[in-house]
């Protein structure tokens, strides 16, 4: 099936041959607009931004038919993934060699992590119809405090005036998978409104080595954003955001004296849920001619996670938080120099109960109610004087858990008349422990450490890009370095081996090299490459779950009229290290996981202006690989659909 599905892709391109347009219709790659490396809510162009950043449009999620929004995410350069099981377990991502909790996830502007583990789990994330993803990297918590020490990822779903229209798609094919999703969307002069829900389910597939239970899960998400505008200067943006996800996993082998032991085997009865509700509503003023924007904000994020094993509940947390903010930007100069400076005031309370069942031990985790409040105070310059544009942030948090942190960045780029760009940025990064490392998450196998210090990062880059063909092609290469301090590990002290989270006095260090490449020579070919080197050690240990190298490429062909358009995608992630629980000690063992490559195919057909059908062959030679020791991943798949719009 899967070699015929390839076939008759192949046999489609071929039948309807891309007939190059003038190249003066094809776009420049860098032209793309980021609002996420600005706190005064402005876009800029990545081609004059002086820092590391990507942006994955609503038509490069199109092409790739995304629907696990993590997927994508790792054909971002300097981004390694892993996902624990099958879709819908736990994922984590890792920005230029930084731990999964270093790297804020915003959803629409919103603080998605989980308060309680303090990360967001992108398991949780299936794709909404029309969407872009901003992912800055480098060292942001200068713009957005804690937790922004790898990078931002901020997933934005487009509004009304974006992205006006109805529409909805349905999919099926391998492992049992359903999946659906419709958005309704639209503008007036005053009003703005869109309306997405998508779903997805999977019976899924054995993640075992050598096991027989599927693994599967259901996921949902729907998401209402509406805009109102009922003065020149005033709108009023309000988003609303639920999510859902139950899905199975397996534990891995907790006898000693099994065979078997530390590694993945069939778990019947053992699954968890995550639901968790987002809101958001601000209110934005300009005056002075639009010269001068300030902005009220509140949010709000409700997360529960609850594990579940054959006799019932294993562990759980709920976790909220709510964040106030207030920015003003103002912008002066001339049409040759211009300046913007802005200010922002955040307030934000993070709060967790853990509801895992108690047992009366002494070593039982904290269960009653925990709460942190922060306040962190902003200050941005950015400059443009021609070609020159660049930038400084500072930022203090006032914390009444941890000690106050000031932490601060700057930044600068210049295009040279041979369209070749260069740039530069240092920063530091701060990261405050999470409730479980404090307070621990289960009964005498994970003990919390109360007086745990933040981790602390600083790190710098310098980069250089090279335009070509007025724009339609770009290369370019930044090279990274950066150091962790007082970095919160896990220690197994005996004689019971119980672990405990504890700071390091030795340093975490990551290096690497970041290349990518764009080229869009006509309108219907589109190419974008990315390659990733990277060492990331402790105290000279090489840091697990962390490819030595990385690489993507996705090439997108269009036929003339627009109406077919196939999508190449490779991925290469290298040889990598993990950590095995396979010592009846139950102190790891550190073990290799070998490299792999994985090639996606698909296509998709216009039979009309309303109507269209798809279809996608994901791993396409049934390659085997692990990308979490003893986790099994699914063999070569294949989905179809439908699609219709108007």
């Amino acid at each position: 099936m899967l070699k015929t599905s390839f076939v008759s892709l192949i046999a489609i391109a071929a039948a309807l041959p891309a007939h190059a347009q003038d190249a003066d219709q094809a776009t420049d790659p860098q032209d793309a607009i980021i609002v996420t490396a600005s706190r005064s809510g402005d876009g800029v162009a990545l081609k004059d931004l002086p820092a590391s950043a990507t942006v994955i449009d609503a038509e490069a999620l199109d092409q790739r038919q995304t629907r696990i929004v993590s997927d994508v995410l790792r054909d971002v350069p300097g981004v390694a993934v892993s996902r624990i099981g099958a879709i819908g377990g736990q994922t984590q991502l890792r920005i230029r060699g930084s731990e999964a909790n270093h790297v804020l996830v915003l959803i629409d502007g919103i603080e998605a992590a989980d308060p309680y583990y303090g990360e967001y789990d992108l398991g949780t994330l299936i794709a909404d119809p029309s969407a872009r993803i901003e992912v800055l990297r480098g060292q942001q918590s200068s713009l957005y405090g804690s937790d922004a020490i790898g990078g931002v990822v901020n997933y934005i779903t487009l509004s009304g005036r974006e992205a006006p229209g109805y529409g909805a798609r349905a999919e099926g094919g391998s492992f049992g998978t359903f999946s659906g999703a419709a958005r309704a969307a639209g503008a007036s002069d005053a009003l703005d409104y869109a309306v997405s829900g998508s779903w997805y389910h999977t019976k899924g597939y054995p993640t075992a080595r050598g096991g027989t239970r599927d693994i599967g899960s259901d996921s949902v998400g729907a998401s209402a954003k509406l805009g109102w505008a009922p003065a020149a200067n005033l709108k009023v943006t309000g988003v609303l955001r639920y999510s859902h996800t139950d899905a199975e996993t397996n534990n891995s082998e907790s006898n000693p004296a099994s065979p078997r032991f530390g590694y993945t085997v069939d778990s019947p009865g053992v699954r968890f849920t995550n639901e968790a509700f987002y809101g958001l509503l601000s209110a934005e003023l300009t005056a002075l001619d639009g010269r001068w924007t300030n902005t009220l904000s509140g949010q709000f994020a409700d997360t529960t996670r609850t594990g579940y094993k054959p006799s019932g509940i294993d562990y759980g947390d709920k976790g909220q938080r709510y964040k106030g903010s207030f920015v003003s930007s103002f912008r002066f100069g001339t049409d040759a120099i211009t300046h913007r400076l802005t200010a922002a005031v955040d307030w934000e309370r993070e709060q967790f109960r853990n509801t895992t069942p108690g047992t009366g031990s002494p070593y039982d985790a904290f269960r009653g109610r925990r709460s942190t409040d922060n306040l962190g105070l902003v200050g941005q310059y950015e400059l443009t004087a021609g070609d020159f544009t660049g930038g400084a942030s500072v930022r203090h948090d006032d914390n009444n858990r941890f000690a106050d942190a000031t932490t601060w960045r700057v930044q600068a780029g210049y295009r040279l008349p041979t369209d070749t760009r260069v740039h530069a940025a240092y920063g530091t990064g701060v990261k405050n422990p999470g409730y479980y490392e404090l307070f621990g998450f289960s009964s005498g196998t994970y003990i919390g450490n109360p007086n745990l210090k933040p981790e602390r990062s600083a790190g710098w880059e310098a980069g250089i890009e090279q335009s070509f063909w007025d724009g339609k092609a770009t290369i370019g290469a930044t090279y990274f370095d950066s150091k962790l301090t007082d970095e919160i590990y896990i220690a197994y002290p005996a004689p019971t081996y119980t672990a405990t989270p504890g700071n390091r006095t030795t340093d975490s260090k990551q290096h690497g090299v970041e290349v990518t490449a764009s080229l869009r020579p006509i309108r219907q070919l589109r190419i974008d490459a990315a390659y990733t080197h990277l060492k990331a050690t402790e105290d000279g240990v090489t840091e697990v779950r962390r490819p030595g190298d990385m690489a993507s490429v996705n090439a997108t062909l269009f036929s003339k009229d627009e109406r077919f358009s196939t999508t190449l995608t490779i991925r290469y992630n290298g040889r990598m290290d993990d950590l095995a629980y396979i010592d009846p000690s139950y102190v790891p063992v550190r073990v290799s996981l070998k490299p792999f490559t994985l090639v996606n195919l698909n296509a998709q057909y216009k039979l009309s202006d309303r109507f269209s059908v798809f279809g996608r062959v994901e791993n396409l030679f049934d390659v085997k690989y692990e990308e979490v020791f003893s986790f099994a991943t699914p063999g070569a798949a294949a989905y179809g659909g439908v699609r219709v719009a108007f």
